[in-house]
């Protein structure tokens, strides 16, 4: 199977770190704003707002549950189970991963609320 090129043109990107990035797909010349595209460790959710809300808090519990402090593996041994809005699929991802999972999806967030804020602000 051929690979496909993604282009900038074809995204707007919403927030990127070092870990991985989100984006929404254009069609045409604007954007569907509907779906969030989530990608990282070469895995892409296609999420709606709600799911990125729960996937935040799926990645707060996992934190919540680490013992990685016990193991001298530095935080780089994948020990924790991620579970992801997709009800069949759990990752399994390591604690310095953990965090840059949360940073992106909470980046993410961060920067639909103020969009959508300067978006009203603009529009009164």
């Amino acid at each position: 199977m051929a690979s496909q090129i993604i282009t900038m043109q074809e995204i707007e990107e919403i927030y990127r770190n070092t870990f991985g990035i989100s984006f929404f797909w254009k069609k045409g010349q604007k954007s569907n704003s509907e779906k969030v595209q989530v990608i990282f460790r070469d895995t892409g959710f296609c999420l709606s707002r709600a799911q990125l809300k729960d996937f935040v808090k799926k990645a707060d519990k996992a934190l919540g549950q680490a013992r990685c402090q016990e193991c001298e593996c530095g935080g780089e041994c994948r020990s924790f189970l991620l579970r992801t809005p997709a009800e069949q699929v759990d990752m399994a991802i390591s604690r310095n991963e953990l965090f840059d999972v949360k940073d992106l999806l909470e980046g993410t967030l961060f920067q639909l609320n103020l969009n959508n804020y300067l978006k009203q602000l603009c529009n009164n």
